[in-house]
């Protein structure tokens, strides 16, 4: 069977709803070369299919929308025993399916529950209406393998409230569907069990009027029905004056520092110390520097710039060596390049910023 299907749902008035649904359940729907190669093209054709009124994203199985990239095949392409173009193609490939998401023309509607985390995100994110449910996890933790939240990570964080996307980059702490709605993440709450009732819902409309406040019509009735299911309680919010304190230091170092001396029963708390001194001391940099290059770029030169930062990390040892230490021999033991983040070279973060292309292969994306 197909790693993605799609399928369609006529409405009353003889247009459909198209719907992509990721279909490699066992691996909770990571998104593969494969499954983008199939999903971009479905998206250009129905730009222009004046029968299709808006598109339905979502997943096989309860437990996870999308928990992430192929890092199985980038790992071999960065051990030597896969193809050593395959992250520019992936990474290139993937950044254009994120684009596409965020510029799209009509309402894309993503069902994000269960795991919603990497290149999830990234899908996600880019969608008119994103729906989380009690069931949802989100989480962006690319600094315990030694990389940085991409897929438009640099944008979406930078975007959050206060310094939130700063430290939750940093610390990859997870996000409940409260977390989601505060900080930009999602736009609606709905239960679970109301997905097809959702399907019915948009089916049952006419389209002839504006596709977006259709959409939100339906979508709003199912979001009043699900209160009862809605966990108002945002561990973010209710940690934000902790993070804009904890944040609010002269340097990365004072940060982290700051972070790991804090004193503390609370478990949120004390997940992001553990993370964060876990985490690679290099990719912590990585990650503040990214979040600060590109602070004020427009969302084509944010991919334009994690296509960069990507493809470097790939050409490096440190992502590889996370991949290895979590996933492939799950030591849980990565040998990272600097021991701390006091030791990190300025220098050495700079080699990562620095376009390996005259043109960049997102130019006219």
């Amino acid at each position: 069977m197909s790693c993605v299907l799609f399928n369609e749902y006529p409405t009353r008035d003889g247009k459909k709803i198209v719907e992509i649904r990721l279909n490699v359940e066992r691996t909770l729907n990571a998104l593969t070369l494969e499954m983008i190669d199939l999903i971009q093209p479905k998206l250009n054709e129905w730009k222009t299919d004046d029968s299709v009124t808006a598109v339905l994203l979502d997943s096989a199985g309860e437990k996870a929308f999308c928990a992430g990239g192929d890092v199985v095949n980038l790992y071999k392409s960065m051990s030597g025993e896969g193809d050593p173009e395959f992250p520019v193609d992936f990474f290139t490939r993937e950044y254009i399916l994120d684009y596409t998401i965020h510029t799209y023309p009509k309402p894309i509607i993503c069902w994000g529950h269960g795991i919603v985390m990497g290149g999830g995100m990234g899908l996600m994110n880019g969608c008119s209406h994103r729906i989380v449910t009690e069931k949802t996890h989100m989480a962006m933790p690319e600094v315990t393998i030694g990389l940085y939240p991409d897929v438009g990570g640099s944008w979406f964080l930078n975007h959050m409230p206060g310094r939130t996307g700063l430290f939750l980059g940093l610390t990859g702490n997870p996000m409940n569907a409260a977390d989601a709605l505060f900080l930009g993440l999602a736009d609606r709450f709905i239960a679970s069990e109301l997905r097809s009732q959702m399907i019915e819902g948009l089916q049952a409309e006419s389209w002839s009027g504006c596709a977006y406040a259709t959409t939100n019509r339906v979508l709003r009735a199912l979001e009043a029905a699900s209160q009862d299911a809605f966990n108002p309680d945002s561990p973010v919010q209710n940690h934000y004056g902790f993070i804009q304190q904890i944040t609010d230091k002269d340097s990365l170092p004072e940060l982290v520092d700051a972070l790991l001396a804090e004193e503390t029963e609370d478990k949120w708390i004390s997940r992001a110390q553990k993370a964060i001194s876990h985490g690679s001391p290099l990719a912590i940099h990585i990650i503040q520097r990214q979040l600060d290059v590109t602070r004020h770029m427009s969302l084509k030169q944010v991919f334009e710039s994690e296509l960069v930062l990507s493809v470097q990390c790939c050409q490096h040892r440190e992502f590889p060596e996370g991949v290895r230490a979590l996933l492939v021999d799950k030591d849980g033991s990565p040998q990272w390049t600097y021991t701390t983040v006091d030791a990190v070279g300025q220098d050495f973060v700079d080699q990562f910023f620095v376009s390996p292309w005259d043109v960049n292969p997102l130019r006219d994306m």
